[in-house]
């Protein structure tokens, strides 16, 4: 299938190929529900953690007499029942990795894809061609494909210095090395601007065999 890739003043250039298995399948919801769960579940810390009484700081003596005060009787100043006591079941550091296979993370991307594709989400441009790191030149980049107003996930082929500081400070754009992108960069957003060259390497890396 043939893709039309515009130039940055947004006039038609040239077509370019990509494969249908990767722009044109039928979307797989439950893979790419699948591989969102895992990614962001890949990307938590895990290190939460609070003391249990074994834990705390403090003497294990007995802080008063058992019987004679008209208090209720306590072993230990470690007690959750105590201010600065340890936490009955505390919750303590573990990880949440979860692992999927490399065929469903492939499908999961090319779902996305092939949904952005049939919904017209996907541009492609010539390149990000900017002389100088001014977030002005890639708003004007924007507005020329009048897609200004839009959420943007950004797919170059080459993340260069001018690219990265133009584009930091704007509002919902979002820069990724096309080869890098997981299902949840492609699922979080309204447009996928690539470049010619980055979705090649998207193309030849997503491309099943024949």
């Amino acid at each position: 299938m043939e893709l039309q890739v515009l130039k940055n003043n947004g006039t038609q250039g040239a077509k370019i190929k990509v494969d249908k298995t990767v722009f044109g399948i039928s979307p797989n919801q439950s893979v790419v529900h699948q591989a969102v769960v895992a990614e962001l579940a890949n990307l938590r810390q895990g290190t939460h953690a609070a003391k249990s009484r074994g834990m705390v700081t403090g003497s294990g003596k007995k802080p008063f007499r058992q019987k004679g005060r008209g208090m209720a009787r306590a072993g230990t100043r470690k007690s959750p029942l105590w201010r600065s006591g340890g936490v009955v079941f505390p919750p303590s550091p573990h990880k949440y990795t979860k692992a999927i296979p490399k065929k469903m993370r492939q499908l999961a991307r090319r779902s996305v894809l092939s949904d952005k594709m049939a919904n017209e989400k996907v541009i492609v441009i010539d390149e990000f061609a900017l002389d100088k790191p001014k977030t002005r030149h890639f708003i004007d980049l924007l507005k020329n494909l009048n897609i200004s107003d839009q959420k943007i996930t950004v797919l170059p082929s080459v993340i260069d210095e001018n690219l990265e500081r133009a584009t930091q400070n704007i509002p919902n754009i979002y820069v990724v090395k096309a080869e890098n992108a997981s299902t949840y960069d492609l699922l979080d957003s309204e447009i996928l601007l690539f470049d010619k060259a980055g979705i090649k390497l998207l193309n030849e890396q997503l491309a099943q065999k024949k």
